[in-house]
């Protein structure tokens, strides 16, 4: 439960060190929940897993869409890295080795960090610690929706149906209107709008059977990280 910016009491963090004197390399992991609920005490587990590896595991909440709209929460999960590289001594970290993961909205978020470094517009440096980066090293993104506009249209195609397009889907109140309706809003929420070749690695999981998100949003995001950086790097 540490502060990690004081605009929200959702803007905390909790920490998990391993044992040793590091510094670590460090994982910030960001929890799913469809934008809307979640928690960061529900990524221990993985927070433990990665302690015994070695890793500092960074588990962080986020300012939820029934609170703040886009970019609310990619500003709050850029303030935790900043937060994070400032405050690098104090929990043993390597500040030049800092990651990050999530699944579903929060595969988005991981993947937005991954792509957006540098995009001002993007970095609520008003939140703290603007003067360090929010650039990560890798990306982990499992299974994140990444262009909201097609996601019903590729369901269709596999064989599924969603209604990410209704005003109450939860994309739509994550922008705070209904999908089809802001098409500029949705292309600045999506990580692949952003791709150069200095982006984080990546490493992208999803799964066939997934019929709340196409796997194919994960897929053509690969698609668009290969065409610019190259695979397996």
């Amino acid at each position: 439960d540490i502060a990690y910016a004081s605009v929200s009491s959702a803007q905390k963090l909790d920490v998990y060190v391993p044992e040793g004197s590091g510094p670590f390399p460090a994982v910030l992991l960001i929890h799913g929940g469809a934008f809307m609920m979640g928690d960061k005490g529900g990524e221990s587990g993985n927070a433990k897993a990665l302690t015994a590896k070695g890793y500092v595991a960074v588990s962080v909440n986020y300012r939820l869409s029934g609170e703040a709209r886009f970019p609310a929460a990619v500003h709050d999960v850029k303030a935790a890295v900043r937060f994070v590289r400032a405050n690098a001594a104090t929990y043993r970290i390597n500040p030049s080795k800092i990651g990050s993961w999530g699944a579903s909205a929060g595969g988005n978020l991981s993947a937005m960090l991954g792509t957006t470094a540098g995009v001002a517009d993007l970095e609520g440096a008003d939140l703290g610690h603007a003067d360090q980066s929010s650039r990560v090293l890798a990306s982990v993104d499992w299974f994140g929706p990444i262009d909201f506009l097609t996601m019903d249209t590729e369901a269709m195609a596999l064989g599924f149906t969603i209604n990410t397009n209704a005003a109450s889907s939860p994309e739509s109140r994550y922008l705070g209107a209904a999908v089809p309706s802001v098409p500029d809003t949705v292309a600045k929420a999506n990580p692949a709008k952003y791709i150069t070749s200095d982006d984080a690695a990546f490493f992208i999981q999803a799964g066939s059977a997934d019929r709340n998100i196409p796997y194919s949003q994960s897929a053509n995001f690969y698609k668009a990280l290969v065409s610019v950086k190259g695979a397996e790097q």
